[in-house]
Order: C-alpha cells, then sequence, then structure tokens
C-alpha cells in the first residue's frame, strides 16, 4: 500500500508536552479488535480526551480548538511501553505525519516509519523551545524537511535529525516495502539475465 510522498511538510502543531507516553495511552487495548488502520483516530488518546461518558475535556490539547495541524510536538520518551503498531496507525489515522520528541522507543519509531508517519527526534533544548513556541502562538507553522533531515521553526531556529536511508527512500517517495522492492524490478530483472 503505498502512500503519500514526503519531501517537506509546513504545518502548524498540537503541543503534548508529557513525558513517557506509552502506547496504551496512545491507543488503549480495549480499542485493538480491527485489523485494518482505519478508524483508530478517533480513539487517539481516546482516555486524556473524553471522559466516563464519553464527552471531550476540554482541557486536553486534542479538543482545544486553537491546537491543530499534521506535527504532533511530544515530551521525552514518546511510544514506550507494548509494541503495538495501532498506535502509529492511531496517529496517522487522526491526520499527524511527523511526531517530534526527544526520544522514541525503537519499536514504535519503526512501527511509525513504516506508516508514513516521521518520528523526529530533537534535543531537549529544541524540544522545549518549539513546546514554548506552539503553546505561546498557535497558529506558528514548524517546517520538516526531509531531504535535508532539518527541523525548523518558525523564528528560524533548526535542527538536523538521524533517518534511516532505507526508510527516507520509502518515505520520499510514497514506498511500503513492497513498493520499494517492485521499483527495483528492472535492476532485479537484469542482475538475473547477467547472472545466469
Amino acid at each position: 500500500m503505498s502512500k503519500e510522498k514526503f519531501i517537506t511538510l509546513k504545518s502548524t502543531a498540537v503541543p503534548l508536552p508529557i513525558e513517557n507516553i506509552d502506547t496504551d495511552q496512545i491507543i488503549p487495548a480495549r480499542f485493538l479488535k480491527a485489523t485494518t488502520r482505519e478508524g483508530f483516530g478517533e480513539n487517539l488518546f481516546r482516555d486524556w480526551r473524553y471522559d466516563s461518558e464519553g464527552k471531550p475535556k476540554p482541557d486536553f490539547v486534542l479538543n482545544d480548538p486553537r491546537y491543530k495541524g499534521k506535527i504532533l510536538v511530544a515530551g521525552k520518551n514518546f511510544g514506550c511501553g507494548s509494541s503495538r503498531e495501532h498506535a502509529a496507525w492511531a496517529l496517522a489515522d487522526f491526520g499527524f505525519r511527523v511526531v517530534v520528541s526527544s526520544f522514541f522507543a525503537d519499536i514504535f519509531k519503526n512501527n511509525a516509519l513504516n506508516n508514513a508517519v516521521l518520528p523526529v527526534t530533537v534535543s531537549d533544548e529544541f524540544l522545549n523551545k518549539a513546546l514554548r513556541t506552539i503553546e505561546a502562538d498557535p497558529s506558528t507553522e514548524i517546517t520538516v524537511d526531509l531531504e535535508n533531515q532539518t527541523i525548523t521553526l518558525a523564528d528560524g531556529s533548526s535542527e538536523t535529525f538521524d533517518i534511516n536511508p532505507y526508510k527516507k527512500t520509502c518515505l520520499m517517495n510514497g514506498y511500503d516495502d513492497i513498493d520499494y522492492l517492485l521499483s527495483l524490478r528492472d535492476e532485479i530483472r537484469n542482475y538475473e539475465l547477467t547472472h545466469s
């Protein structure tokens, strides 16, 4: 299943300055019954977004109309806990293309990349500045340039981030693993012809 190409994203952002957000907080286990990726966004951060009667909690950031966009800026150690891929599905289905944090759990990071959500790891200092900037001005935009591996705030302050070169190629071309292999079919065919 190929995805939309990711080259550069300029978007407003949602601040979530909470550390150690685990995958059960991202998408609670009771919502993991489906096997397709659609519909998980409505239960993203379910227990933080809604009260016991299913009414939106006005003090939670995703219920605050001032904050929107395709970038989630979260506290340190995002995606820890169980290895459920549904956490990445929920973020993508809600509309997030990028999650920014100063540390990601490895399994979550790979799940996010496999689902066209870019995890951008920044320094603690840059993360804190980004959170302060967004909270002070919800209309501020952040630019994520995947080709050059940079993230830039509206005031021009910027950091570089690392990404696996293979995953970068996939994101920039809108490939999943199968699409990537199919993109190499001519090279594979030529190799077979010259090495048989």
